[in-house]
């Protein structure tokens, strides 16, 4: 199952992460997955961040920070994967 945490808001390639602004809850150590227009990217959330100060989790309507693996782009849509 799939539940959406919203878009891709920005890219920052200099640090590899993106901001969105959550529309669920989301933790470090969950799974997220970035639906691009060339492949999914699965990975699980190692870093995430809020006004660059690293927190452990963060709830709906927080514009978030999180470490991705490769390079995306805004309006990518995100996912947290749940089994």
């Amino acid at each position: 199952m799939e539940i959406k945490l919203g878009e891709v808001e920005d890219y920052f390639a200099h640090v590899g992460a993106i901001s969105v602004t959550l529309e669920s809850p989301l933790a470090v150590g969950d799974t997220i997955k970035i639906h691009k227009h060339d492949g999914d990217i699965i990975q699980k959330v190692e870093s995430l961040q809020i006004e660059h100060v690293a927190v452990t989790s963060a709830k709906e309507g927080a514009r978030v920070g999180i470490k991705v693996k490769e390079k995306v782009h805004a309006g990518n849509k995100i996912f947290k994967v749940v089994e």
